[in-house]
């Protein structure tokens, strides 16, 4: 039996099992089901029945388990027929997510279904063998925010979506990288009626409030420093100081709980705005820590600092990781006008999350519903995920990347 709240004199929110929501304000609509059955055909038909949408959705999001790989293109197609999507986007995932819920045990299909009047939406199919401007031109003029899925297997991810900042340096992407429990076999996206094995899909949106958040899971470890001797990804030096110098000092300075937690998963932050006068967590760009030099005193990264830059070290750990995600959740919530409403959320989470890092079911989705209430979300989890830092996009790891959908009550 499905719970009905009412949140405004005009926004219902209802949640009716593990996995399905539903949100209906006066001018939009949204609703998430996931589908768990061992058959692709049970699973299509248990996630069509949990969606409760007036009408046809003008956009279907749709996350397979891997295991269906056989019957991609029939799961594509049934679950838009069902419905009569406008537009199809989604990928294959190792798992899928629902609303407050990861389904990391068993095979699942998560689906999330928008009613967005007004909203124009733009497919784009990406071939790696034939990556014309001509493929993106539909980015130079369109939409500010673009869903993005790529098969890693096929192209080189981080290098498209540089390639796609540099053309649009004002867009947003949001999306991750899909993923399979047999690695590249089975590894698929899907844009309207095709199911690629390979390459890249978007949708641009453009009418519709879509925000970002982008939680790395990091925690700053002892002070800033500033870049002042580097070449190619290797940190020379510090504050004039050796790099590894300076590395130790700071390890050295930590409690002995603390000094644990960050040998664990040793990371390091670049600050992405100079211009800000103090630098938090969330105001840097996570990158590992690749190895260092004892005979140099330098670290290398994997990132291209520059001289001048401010770094700091970093740990990423379960404490962290969920002290993150909830303070970039809570910021959100209360960046939010009185009378915006979150309408649904598509939520990436990076494949090293999940159990094996919290060691708790439902993480990400849940904290996602503890502070919004029943969002309507689908997503899953990646082998990368994408979104923006300090403006502009990048491929991240071990990361929580979620477009936040929004409408007017």
């Amino acid at each position: 039996m499905s719970n009905e709240t009412a949140t405004s004199d005009d926004t219902i929110r209802r949640s009716s099992g593990p996995g399905q929501a539903t949100v209906q304000t006066a001018t939009a609509g949204a609703s998430a089901a996931v589908g768990f059955e061992a058959e692709w055909e049970a699973a299509c038909d248990s996630a069509l029945k949990g969606l409760d949408l007036h009408g046809a959705p003008d956009l279907l999001m749709v996350f397979v388990d891997s295991r269906y790989a056989a019957h991609y293109d029939e799961i594509i197609t049934r679950l838009r027929e069902r419905t009569g999507a406008q537009h199809l986007i989604g990928a294959s995932g190792q798992s899928v997510i629902g609303s407050s819920l990861e389904a990391e045990e068993g095979s699942a299909i998560a689906v999330l279904g928008l009613s967005l009047p007004g909203a124009e939406l733009t497919p784009i199919a990406v071939d790696p063998q034939s990556m014309s401007d001509d493929v993106f031109a539909p980015l130079q003029d369109g939409p500010d925010v673009w869903l993005f899925f790529s098969n890693p297997f096929t192209i080189m991810t981080d290098q498209l979506v540089a390639h796609l900042q540099q053309l649009r340096p004002e867009i947003t992407l949001l999306g991750g990288m899909a993923s399979s429990h047999s690695q590249q076999q089975g590894c698929a996206v899907f844009i309207d009626d095709q199911a690629l094995m390979g390459g890249a899909v978007m949708m641009g949106l453009s009418g519709v409030s879509v925000k970002p958040v982008v939680a790395q899971g990091a925690e700053p470890l002892g002070q800033p420093w500033i870049v002042t001797e580097c070449e190619a990804n290797t940190v020379k030096s510090l504050g004039s100081r050796p790099a590894l110098e300076v590395l130790q000092e700071t390890l050295w300075e930590l409690d002995e709980s603390t000094r644990e937690r960050a040998a664990r998963n040793l990371l390091v932050g670049l600050a992405m705005n100079e211009y800000k006068e103090t630098h938090e967590r969330g105001d840097f760009l996570i990158r590992n820590v690749m190895g260092a030099d004892r005979d140099s005193g330098t670290v290398a990264i994997n990132a291209i600092p520059r001289v001048g830059q401010t770094f700091q070290f970093q740990f990423r750990d379960a404490q962290a990781a969920d002290d993150d995600l909830r303070t970039r959740l809570s910021d959100l919530r209360d960046a939010l006008e009185p009378d915006e409403e979150v309408l649904g959320a598509l939520l990436c989470s990076c494949n090293g999350r999940g159990r094996g890092l919290f060691g708790e079911p439902d993480h990400d989705a849940s904290a996602l519903s503890e502070i919004f209430g029943p969002v309507p979300t689908a997503g899953f989890f990646c082998n990368g995920e994408i979104g923006p830092v300090g403006g502009e996009n990048y491929l991240h790891g071990f990361t929580a990347s979620i477009a936040v959908l929004t409408a007017g009550r």
